[in-house]
């Protein structure tokens, strides 16, 4: 495990300190899943561009060509 000093605005410290009190967690893990969860969704986003360069607008319309055309069941209708 690493170390790292961070400097944050008091009111940011005050809210961390709160949010992470009321979540029963201590600050250092509150930081830990707030950088997890950005990473993610980061990471996520580069994914999705990645397949998005990948993709075939002649494949999608091939995958669609296979979907019967019929109507959805009673309980699955908006």
């Amino acid at each position: 495990m690493s170390t790292l000093s961070l400097r944050l605005p008091d009111s940011l410290h005050k809210g961390v300190k709160d949010l992470a009190s009321r979540e029963g967690i201590s600050i250092n893990q509150f930081v830990a899943t707030a950088v997890a969860e950005k990473m993610s969704a980061l990471m996520t986003e580069e994914y999705l561009q990645e397949r998005a360069r990948r993709a075939s607008r002649q494949a999608y319309e091939a995958a669609l060509a296979e979907v019967p055309d019929v109507e959805p069941d009673e309980y699955d209708r908006l």
